[in-house]
């Protein structure tokens, strides 16, 4: 949840540095916003993102492992990415006060880190080999002879139709609340050019994430990747994040780190979806469906480390179980693990087989749908123009 919370964080961060000394309400955006963007994010259906429902529902016995615990990174995945869309929008409201028309230099002290900021707007740059109307840039002046140019912020946009690229690095834009996250960025792409298979879509990607004690905290994220695209009332969203300090068998001192790795769909306007989640090791160079989704299925990677586990723990008593023992002790656990995993507004509803036909459609979009490649995420970096 630190994770989540640092991108939040930096979102309202955003809005304080230029609002500190006015009133938000007299100060929100009205009429046109000019050259900036009016959007630059895809919502995502309640069903997915609801980050209410987690502890809602339980299992149905007390020996087994609920769906909402199996799928609760989901969810937190889904919220970090969409938090650091949000800083997007942020900015946009934020900058819309300066009435923007065309190029601009201007300076100013934030009142997060007391530290003076330095704000400019140019026209016609190139970035990631794409052509783009504006480019805005803020750094930290203090900083600007540093390696990444002191940059806190990076937005790179066209308006007919928007789309563009947002760069964040935390640490230049509040150097008094980031300052054990000096190497965080996060890139938020958005477009309303869409693809041949979406009216709009984003991407969202998070690197240099500072790792807690893995003691203390396993699941620590370092990197993610997330796309999410829209047509109509469905939204699909697939995506990696990288936890090199999670371990599901403390004996297996070679399975340490893995890609919580991921397909759903969701319907926004009847509130359901269906999401396939996989586990491979984070050094797994693997790109197909099969690898990464069926054979690494959450399920399989879970029995299989478990089995490694509970044969070890009863050898330790000259014990020894066969095939058919250790499912039998597995099997009622992991009832909820089948895949997919189907969800409605309250959560997690049932696992491997729908509960009726309203996601008949959702289940044929994910599988259409194929997480990235582990190795590229956990070793993802991200860049400023410089």
């Amino acid at each position: 949840m630190k994770t989540r919370h640092l991108f939040f964080a930096m979102s309202t961060a955003v809005v304080v540095l230029f609002f500190t000394s006015c009133e938000m309400d007299r100060l929100k955006p009205e009429g046109e916003y000019g050259i900036l963007p009016e959007r630059f994010k895809v919502d995502i259906p309640n069903a997915l993102s609801n980050s209410n429902y987690k502890s809602t529902l339980k299992s149905s016995a007390s020996d087994t492992i609920s769906g909402n615990a199996i799928y609760r990174h989901l969810n937190t995945f889904i919220a970090v990415g969409e938090a650091a869309a949000d800083i997007v929008a942020a900015t946009i409201w934020a900058i819309h006060f300066y009435n923007i028309e065309d190029v601009i230099f201007l300076s100013y002290t934030s009142d997060e880190d007391n530290r003076v900021k330095n704000l400019e707007v140019v026209k016609n740059v190139e970035f990631r080999d794409r052509g783009w109307e504006y480019q805005l840039t803020i750094t930290d002046a203090e900083s600007e002879g540093n390696e990444d140019g002191g940059i806190g912020m990076q937005v790179f946009w066209s308006k007919n139709p928007i789309e563009g690229i947002a760069l964040y690095k935390p640490y230049n834009l509040n150097r008094k609340e980031n300052i054990n996250a000096g190497k965080a960025m996060a890139s938020i792409e958005y477009s309303e050019r869409g693809t041949d298979d979406y009216e709009t879509y984003m991407i969202v990607e998070i690197a240099g994430l500072p790792l807690p004690d893995g003691i203390l905290e396993p699941f620590g994220m370092e990197t993610m990747k997330m796309f999410v695209g829209k047509k109509g009332d469905v939204v699909d969203v697939f995506g990696n994040s990288n936890h090199p300090n999670f371990q599901l068998n403390p004996n297996d001192d070679e399975a340490i780190g893995f890609n919580w790795a991921f397909v759903a769909s969701g319907d926004d306007n009847e509130d359901i979806a269906v999401a396939e989640v996989g586990l491979p090791v984070s050094s797994a160079d693997i790109s197909n469906r099969e690898e990464i989704l069926v054979n690494n299925a959450i399920k399989n990677v879970i029995t299989r480390e478990l089995t490694s586990y509970v044969v070890s723990q009863y050898a330790k008593y000259g014990l020894t179980l066969n095939s058919d023992e250790v499912n039998a002790l597995l099997t009622p656990y992991l009832r909820n693990a089948d895949a997919p995993g189907y969800f409605n507004t309250y959560g997690f509803v049932q696992g491997g087989v729908a509960p009726n036909d309203e996601y008949t459609a959702l289940e044929s979009n994910i599988m259409a749908l194929v997480p990235y490649n582990p190795y590229l995420i956990s070793n993802l970096t991200i860049s400023f123009k410089e």
